[in-house]
């Protein structure tokens, strides 16, 4: 599996940046507000965010293998 630049930088910047503080802000806010689901919500976030490493992980190591 290789991305092309594009789709690598915003899928990089999604599970670098995005998915990590929206976890982080609803498990605070659910907290606060007494919302549902918080702890599914978070694990929900970061197992999205494990699988967005793993599949960047590997579309770096094609490309590294074919430089």
């Amino acid at each position: 599996m290789k991305l092309n630049n594009k789709v690598y930088d915003v899928t990089k910047w999604i599970a670098q940046y995005l998915l990590p503080a929206t976890g982080t802000f609803y498990f605070a806010i659910a907290r606060i507000w007494n919302l549902p689901y918080g702890e599914q919500v978070v694990g929900t976030i970061s197992a999205i965010d494990t699988f967005l490493g793993f599949v960047l992980g590997i579309s770096t190591i094609q490309y590294n293998k074919n430089k």
